[in-house]
């Protein structure tokens, strides 16, 4: 009697085992919200402007980033390689990249490139190289936006005219396997460096810094005259007047002294971009801003 007791006994554990081997996995109360795999694919097809025909994935993940959950998807379609991050929630586009692949098709665009000192990607992507013999780099780089587009962008996003700059340097090169240009310019009349990151593709701007390293601040007000700092609020709404939709709850700042100077230093981290500033307490005046991607 024992025995069959015994028996029966391990044969409910199996079937309970099995029973719960064939359990689904529990989501998370966040992730049943979440779009899913499937339409975040879909959804960075429709940024790219392709279709399934020729799109091959090669990263389709979820993940996460100071709070923020997204799906990182990669792709190759018409011959070149794509990058999204899709938010897992609204299913917005975070962030975009996108860069002529790097596959090389025949074995005569190899010996094409050796035959012109590049490498076979840079031959893949319409690149030549002056040659080792004069030391140059390689150059024939292109995107969709041409030098004078990017200073542009910048200059207007800057909301300065070119009249009252001076470019220090303006470049292209690659930051992440993304083809960009790199500009920085200087306004003398605020004493103000500007550096940007943009994208040579689309025009987007990745990143910049603003830096008033010669600034003097400002007597205009009587609280800056007499030695009182704003308010916390005030230096706030300040911040984020700069970030179009952002609110206190994306703000974090606090009050420090520079060079025997009061000012407030923080950052606002909204739709997937981090900005870091420097806020003059006496006059409210921005002296430092810097913009980058929080997927960077």
């Amino acid at each position: 009697m024992k025995k069959q007791f015994l028996m029966f006994t391990a044969a409910a554990m199996l079937a309970a085992a099995l029973a719960g081997c064939g359990q689904p996995t529990q989501k998370s109360s966040a992730q049943m919200g979440y779009i899913g795999v499937d339409a975040a694919k879909n959804m960075a097809m429709v940024a790219a402007q392709v279709d399934t025909t020729n799109t091959t994935f090669t990263t389709a993940t979820l993940g996460q980033k100071d709070g923020i959950a997204y799906y990182e998807v990669d792709f190759t379609a018409n011959g070149t390689d794509y990058r999204y991050a899709i938010d897992a929630m609204t299913g917005a586009v975070i962030e975009s990249n996108s860069a002529a692949s790097q596959t090389v098709g025949t074995n005569d665009t190899i010996a094409t490139a050796a035959a012109n000192g590049t490498t076979a990607a840079g031959a893949a992507n319409g690149t030549t190289s002056a040659g080792a013999a004069n030391g140059s780099a390689t150059t024939g780089q292109t995107g969709a936006i041409d030098e004078a587009r990017a200073k542009q962008i910048a200059l207007n996003h800057a909301g300065v005219s070119e009249s009252d700059t001076t470019f220090v340097m303006a470049k292209q090169d690659y930051e992440n396997g993304v083809l960009v240009y790199e500009i920085e310019f200087y306004v003398a009349a605020t004493g103000s460096e500007y550096d940007y990151e943009i994208d040579a593709a689309t025009g987007e701007i990745r990143g910049f810094d603003y830096d008033a390293e010669n600034y003097t601040p400002r007597q205009q007000n009587t609280a800056s005259a007499s030695g009182e700092t704003l308010s916390e609020a005030d230096v706030r709404s300040i911040a984020l007047a700069k970030v179009p939709g952002a609110t206190a709850n994306d703000i974090r700042m606090y009050l420090d002294r520079d060079d025997g100077r009061l000012c407030y230093e923080g950052k606002i981290i909204y739709q997937g971009m981090e900005y870091d500033f420097e806020i003059d307490a006496y006059s409210g005046a921005i002296q430092e801003w810097e913009a980058e991607s929080v997927f960077d």
